[in-house]
């Protein structure tokens, strides 16, 4: 997992050759006013799902993984808290992996908690198990998805 703050962003664009056009479309287009659903940048390879969720409290939010896509996390409209915990020290999930979803849920408990601002990100890759949108309120964030 990455934290960093948007104006250094193109120190990832070598992480993934979908980066650089991602951070283009974030800096070229007003998301903070965009509806919710999913933006498609490159199809299936690079989209933006915009989000308005209900924060909820740590006990209550669950781990959660992919396997298929890098996300990046950019809240909008407040800070979130956000859990973090290794792929490896999971056991077994709730249920068995989604695929069509590329998800899958586990009930432990985070390692870490940080809390990610207005104008930072977060990169998460399939082995950061991940518990976002803790907190109170109502939050709008990005979801950036990134095809392996």
């Amino acid at each position: 997992m990455i934290i960093a703050n948007l104006c250094d962003k193109e120190r990832y664009f070598a992480l993934h050759p979908l980066f650089k056009p991602l951070f283009e479309y974030l800096a070229t287009h007003d998301l903070a006013n965009a509806p919710t659903g999913r933006i498609n940048i490159v199809g299936d390879d690079l989209f933006i799902n915009v989000n308005k969720s209900e924060m909820v409290e740590r006990a209550k939010q669950k781990l959660e993984v992919h396997r298929k896509y890098i996300d990046i996390h950019i809240p909008l409209s407040c800070s979130e808290d956000f859990g973090w915990r290794h792929l490896s020290t999971l056991g077994e999930s709730d249920a068995p992996f989604d695929i069509d979803n590329d998800f899958a849920l586990y009930s432990a408990e985070s390692h870490k908690w940080f809390t990610l601002c207005p104008g930072e990100f977060c990169i998460v890759f399939p082995e950061d198990a991940h518990a976002p949108i803790v907190g109170s309120g109502t939050i709008k964030k990005l979801v950036a998805k990134i095809k392996l």
